[in-house]
């Protein structure tokens, strides 16, 4: 499934000529094209998909949205995954090793 994530914009800076923002996503910072949405500023919610801020949304609705993707179970996608996965097959290859 597919989802746009509601998110707060920390920053905004330029990188190569397009605008990158830090934004939040509970907790959860990464970085974010905002490209497609130069009207938004620091303290905004942008709805990001696939690290594209495509829209500027409202803080009510921001917190709707993140309180729907929480009761479904997907805010987990967005953390960093990878050291846990390195880990667990390190774990089922008998390596331990840090």
């Amino acid at each position: 499934m597919c989802l746009g994530v509601p998110g707060k914009v920390l920053s905004i800076t330029q990188c190569d000529e397009l605008p990158m923002g830090r934004v939040e996503f509970g907790g959860i910072v990464k970085e974010v094209c905002m490209a497609y949405v130069p009207e938004a500023e620091v303290g905004d919610y942008v709805l990001v998909h696939v690290g594209f801020a495509i829209s500027r949304i409202d803080e009510q609705e921001a917190q709707e949205i993140f309180q729907y993707i929480e009761q479904i179970g997907q805010l987990s996608e967005l953390e960093e995954t990878e050291p846990a996965a390195l880990s667990n097959m390190q774990e089922s290859m008998g390596r331990t090793e840090t």
